[in-house]
């Protein structure tokens, strides 16, 4: 039955990706039973509060996929999951894939306005949540979103301490027997590989955000792809530090980590000083991480007193790193240094393992998946040639085919032959290497000059005494935008407006890229997913010119 508000794929492009086993027939579900039966004795998961072994998660997934089905939680019910990186995420996320459910993603953050648009275009009949993490208090919260969508019928609550208004997480999995009877009815739900498995809200030019849907087919192709680019095994730690809700977290690390037998830390904090114990701790060989979080850690005054050898390789992704980071990363962390390209629309790039410095510091890499097509266009959709600047368009069995219930955004985002338009800039050389040169709509226009803002981030963060910089447009009467740099210093330093672009000059900035005003700051604003949020620095110069 399909889902109303999906686009399908094609008939003819199904057929060739399931005949071409370019997508692997294997649901979620699949994934999760085939790494637990493979190596029961294993261990899988680690968190803050403990350790599991692959049998141990078993037995938990199952007996809470069972106690959802007799809560009557139905196939193609659309469930939200709201959590932080705890291990409770894992056993829910594949308790209900085994169960057909639809889950919708959430992370920690997601407030009320988002959670009700996102409940409007899904309907959704139940909702895993936390009763309180740091200083949110989900009970409001869940007020609020009920009072919306009454249609929800199942609140479970997850490390309620004492009994609470809903039924806890815990219960629910004790609560549970494993008869033969009862594992039947699990193994009977099992859904089509090429169905829906989950929403994956991204960013909307609205604020509110996109509703990214995926089957189970196109998202763990991506998972396959991207793990055999940095080369994932059964014998690699691999940690999580992003939020589990986010794309990165779910392709480049949980979903790697079931696919090849992998243990899986989720670590819930982003301080640099708690993901070098853990590293320490865990003998963690791979960790998936945004930028920003590699620079606070390579950035850190005593990273020395950590014993971080047993790190093999990061995964570089999410934000446009600069090769000054990269370099950072390599020199510092002593390992291999993928930089990568992704989406939660599933577009991926990613450098290899054997690449010179020269490509990982000034590509994404190619394409991972090499079924996927990924080309560059110009305005008139016609592919241009190696080096030449255009938008950066895909298609392909790791691609999706639109945002749910979406249909005159998706005639927008969409090509007439069907490829998804990224919105980015982008160029090729003849090898296939992606070079990123900016967001189509991050551009800066100053008098109708087009600017891009992440050149001249590149060039800020050449700088020896810059640790991070971001570029935006001010408003100005005359021109339109101006340029406006924040700036954030390396501990002890402290240039002036006038030698940073003395600076720039000498190397190469063109007079268009030469910032007119810089504020020096402590810290990037971040968006959710760890992201620079360049709607509060455009808001923020906006009030500083008042």
């Amino acid at each position: 039955m399909a889902i109303e508000g999906f686009t399908e794929y094609a008939k003819e492009d199904r057929e060739k990706y399931n005949r071409l086993r370019w997508w692997l027939g294997l649901t979620w579900g699949d994934l999760f039973d085939k790494a637990t039966d493979i190596y029961p004795d294993k261990i899988g998961l680690v968190d803050g509060t403990g350790r599991w072994t692959y049998g141990q998660l078993r037995e938990k997934v199952d007996r809470l996929a069972i106690s959802l089905m007799k809560r009557g939680i139905k196939p193609k019910d659309w469930v939200l999951l709201q959590f932080p990186n705890w291990h409770e995420y894992i056993i829910s996320f594949f308790a209900m894939q085994k169960i057909g459910a639809l889950t919708l993603l959430l992370i920690p953050r997601h407030n009320q306005s988002e959670i009700n648009h996102l409940c409007a275009l899904t309907k959704p009949v139940a909702w895993i949540v936390p009763k309180q993490y740091g200083k949110i208090d989900y009970e409001p919260i869940i007020d609020d979103v009920l009072k919306e969508n009454p249609q929800i019928k199942t609140i479970i609550q997850v490390r309620t301490g004492k009994k609470g208004r809903y039924p806890s997480l815990d219960e629910l999995i004790e609560e549970a027997e494993l008869t033969p009877e009862n594992l039947k009815a699990l193994e009977e739900r099992r859904p089509d590989p090429d169905e829906v498995s989950h929403i994956m809200p991204t960013g909307g030019t609205t604020g509110l955000p996109k509703a990214s849907v995926r089957t189970h087919n196109c998202y763990i192709c991506n998972v396959e792809y991207h793990s055999r680019v940095w080369e994932i095994t059964s014998n690699d730690t691999l940690m999580v530090v992003t939020p589990v809700g986010h794309s990165m977290a779910m392709h480049w690390g949980i979903g790697a980590a079931f696919l090849n037998f992998s243990k899986l830390v989720l670590l819930d904090s982003t301080q640099p000083e708690d993901i070098c114990e853990w590293i320490q701790k865990e003998k963690v060989t791979a960790i998936p991480s945004v930028p920003a979080l590699i620079a606070r850690i390579i950035n850190m005054e005593d990273i020395e007193k950590y014993d971080l050898s047993s790190l093999k390789k990061i995964s570089v992704g999410g934000a446009p790193s600069t090769p000054e980071l990269l370099r950072g990363a390599y020199e510092k962390l002593k390992c291999i240094v993928i930089n990568g390209f992704g989406s939660s629309e599933g577009t991926n790039t990613a450098t290899r393992p054997g690449d010179s410095m020269d490509i990982i510091c000034n590509s994404v890499g190619r394409k991972a998946c090499p079924h996927d097509i990924i080309k560059i266009i110009d305005d008139s959709g016609i592919e241009v040639p190696p080096g030449v600047e255009g938008e950066l368009v895909s298609k392909g069995p790791g691609i999706f085919t639109g945002y749910f219930k979406s249909q005159e955004e998706n005639k927008e985002t969409f090509t007439v032959d069907g490829f998804f338009k990224t919105g980015d800039k982008a160029r090729k050389d003849e090898f296939g290497n992606i070079t990123i040169t900016g967001r189509i709509k991050d551009i800066i226009n100053r008098g109708g000059e087009k600017i891009s803002a992440l050149e001249i981030e590149h060039r800020l963060s050449a700088h020896p005494q810059i640790q991070e910089a971001a570029v935006v447009g001010m408003p100005d009467k005359i021109l339109g935008e101006r340029i406006c740099a924040y700036v954030v210093l390396r501990s002890g330093e402290k240039p002036t407006f006038d030698s940073i672009i003395a600076f720039l000059k000498a190397n190469g900035a063109s007079v268009q890229q030469l910032p007119e005003r810089i504020e020096f700051i402590e810290s990037l604003p971040a968006t959710k997913v760890g992201k620079v949020d360049k709607k509060a620095l455009r808001e923020d110069i906006k009030k500083r010119l008042e």
